[in-house]
């Protein structure tokens, strides 16, 4: 969580007075770029945090090295409740956290602190949804990360098949309410889908994990790799430009407008991983959109209108 980095952050910082942002990715493990921005944004969120260049240099707190948060003024003890309030509500460690650093502080400055901390809450739920739970199964095996213990898994894959390995926990990635294991495996690095995972079991089996790993970079290839394979049918459609940003909820990074038309239409180019796919997220629009090629989801949707017409062209 982005939060606690940035508590960590803040907190190597005072104890160490100066750090680059190799030696404070390789404490985090997490990439260099991740950990130059985590210092970015606690610089741009008025923490006295500066670079320094050239020999021995790096980022540095404003006066120095410091052992406790006493040294923080009053906005910068609000900037930093600003960025960490929202993980409180989605974490109780955060939360206990959050305690402790509020009664680090001086006194006279806890009140507008805690009010910071309350001011933004996080609702991972989108409209019309219900509530996602975290599942129990994250914590045991962020445990089994932690303590790098090799972990027995009993996974269903994607064609529900049950399969068991023992593999090597790596990290863990939420990305829109879900969670994947990245983990080494006897065929090199695998991503599980949390969901899928049936059972797991820590065992006392030292986890073995490469020394130049770290778990930004591995999600990196990880989502270049499923997007390349949600994008192996490309399509080239026509629709008023209005009607572009719904195209793009459907579609997302698949959805490049290619040209202005007559009328107010623009040239769409679509893309996912069948040409069945496109097309059941096109059928719903009817004559309102025009799909100029490939031919393969031309005949697709042909296909679902025929079949919507001999269900329903006799009902009246």
């Amino acid at each position: 969580m982005r939060a606690d980095r940035l508590v960590a952050t803040l907190l190597l910082m005072q104890s160490r007075g100066r750090v680059t942002a190799a030696e404070l990715a390789a404490e985090l493990e997490v990439s260099v770029a991740t950990a130059r921005r985590d210092l970015e944004a606690l610089s741009a969120a008025g923490i006295p945090v500066y670079p320094q260049a050239g020999r021995g240099g790096g980022w540095s707190l404003v006066g120095g090295a410091r052992t406790d948060l006493s040294g923080l003024s009053a906005t910068e003890a609000q900037a930093l409740f600003l960025l960490v309030g929202p993980a409180a509500a989605v974490s109780g460690e955060a939360k206990a956290a959050l305690r402790k650093l509020v009664r680090a502080l001086p006194q006279t400055f806890r009140a507008d602190a805690e009010a910071a901390a309350d001011a933004t809450m996080i609702d991972p739920t989108r409209w019309g949804e219900r509530d996602r739970r975290r599942p129990e199964l994250v914590d045991l095996l962020q445990a089994a990360v932690v303590r790098r213990r090799k972990v027995r898994l009993t996974y269903a894959g994607s064609a529900r098949e049950r399969t068991e390995r023992l593999i090597d926990p790596w990290g863990l990635v939420d990305k829109d309410d879900i969670w994947y294991l990245i983990a080494g495996t006897e065929r090199g690095r695998r991503t599980f889908r949390v969901d899928r995972i049936i059972a797991a079991e820590p065992t006392d089996q030292p986890a073995e994990r490469p020394d130049d790993f770290t778990l930004a970079d591995a999600w990196e290839q990880v989502v270049g790799e499923v997007e390349r394979r949600r994008s192996r049918t490309w399509a080239t459609v026509i629709i008023e430009a209005r009607f572009v940003p719904v195209l793009r909820t459907h579609f997302g990074r698949h959805c490049h407008t290619d040209g202005e038309l007559d009328h107010g239409r623009v040239r769409v180019r679509l893309a996912a991983p069948t040409p069945l796919d496109i097309a059941r997220n096109l059928a719903g629009w009817g004559a309102m959109i025009e799909v100029v090629e490939p031919r393969s989801v031309q005949a697709e949707l042909a296909r679902i209108g025929a079949e919507l017409a001999g269900r329903y062209a006799g009902e009246r």
